[in-house]
């Protein structure tokens, strides 16, 4: 079971990001607050869920939480900022929409740009301790998941639909045939 929380008074906001590796649209953050003695069966890192599990978790979580919010950062901003600097402003934008102010971040990963005037913790597999972390990453895969498969219809060719842009042999294939949308990264090196 995932840890409902860091610290046992602090108003914690999870942070997490989908889509560093992908080759085409933007990354997508959320921030997530739970309330202290929240527990969710079957809740955890996005990445070892299945969409069918995914899609049972996102409406409760978005019912209990006691904020949240999406954000993303375009690809021509990753193009222009690099996919790090990138995650750090979609996680930024997350936490500027939230209803509730948070008075610690808890990220996954070990690097993040500091938020003006509250405080974070790096978690590595933060996702796979934290009920909030857990929540934000599987808010911005959904939403990130769905956005591709919406772009997908317009450029039915790279396989979006089921690969949602990352660096398949389909997706490289299409790349190889019909060269770039304008969703595609240009700063990623596409082999």
């Amino acid at each position: 079971m995932l840890k409902s929380s860091f610290s046992p008074d602090l108003i914690e906001a999870g942070l997490d990001e989908v889509g560093r590796g992908c080759l085409a649209g933007p990354v997508v953050a959320a921030a997530v607050i739970l309330p202290k003695d929240f527990a969710l069966e079957g809740l955890n890192d996005s990445k070892l869920l299945r969409e069918a599990q995914r899609d049972l978790l996102v409406p409760q979580i978005k019912q209990h939480a006691l904020a949240w919010a999406i954000a993303e950062a375009s690809p021509a901003e990753i193009d222009e900022i690099n996919i790090q600097q990138a995650s750090y402003l979609a996680m930024h934008r997350a936490v500027d929409q939230l209803a509730l102010r948070p008075e610690l971040l808890l990220v996954d990963g070990n690097r993040f740009r500091p938020y003006p005037f509250i405080a974070h913790q790096c978690l590595v597999k933060g996702d796979r301790t934290y009920a909030n972390i857990a929540a934000a990453s599987v808010l911005a895969k959904d939403f990130r998941d769905a956005l591709m498969r919406q772009h997908a219809r317009q450029y039915p060719q790279y396989g979006w639909e089921t690969n949602v842009a990352y660096p398949t042999p389909t997706h490289l294939k299409a790349i190889r045939e019909h060269g770039q949308t304008p969703l595609h990264r240009r700063s990623f090196r596409v082999k």
